[in-house]
């Protein structure tokens, strides 16, 4: 039986799932706001505590344990290692992949036109690709 040709991501897919994502970015922490708000008092620094966890620890973890983010399941697309797309990537490494992608903004996802296998500038960093599922 031939083996099935890798399909990367295309960049439409990979915006779609950036802007999902951003909506379930505030989705989460309106409903941290609501849970809070339910208790008489909750220190500041619970709710910042609280909304850092949610903002830097989202992407990586979803993208170490399940492959991708929520945007990306959506979309039907995956984080997967460049040398072998049947295993995601560990925690440390979407966590760099992440803070790149984070400081880079959309310069780094606009870059995935410029190469075959589709791979933004945090992609490389880390040996990631995005691939169809």
């Amino acid at each position: 039986m031939p083996e099935k040709e890798t399909s990367f991501a295309r960049l439409s897919h990979r915006v779609k799932a950036v802007i999902i994502d951003s909506i379930m970015l505030i989705i989460f922490m309106i409903a941290v706001t609501n849970l809070f708000d339910m208790f008489e008092s909750v220190p500041d620094s619970a709710r910042i505590t609280a909304f850092v966890f949610i903002f830097f620890l989202y992407d990586p973890i979803f993208t170490s344990s399940f492959g991708g983010t929520i945007g990306h399941m959506l979309i039907g697309i995956r984080v997967k290692r460049e040398n072998d797309t049947s295993r995601n990537i560990i925690f440390p490494l979407a966590l760099i992949r992440f803070l790149v992608k984070a400081a880079l903004g959309w310069i780094s996802l606009l870059t995935v036109t410029s190469n075959k296998k589709s791979k933004a500038i945090h992609d490389s960093i880390v040996r990631s690709v995005v691939i169809e599922k």
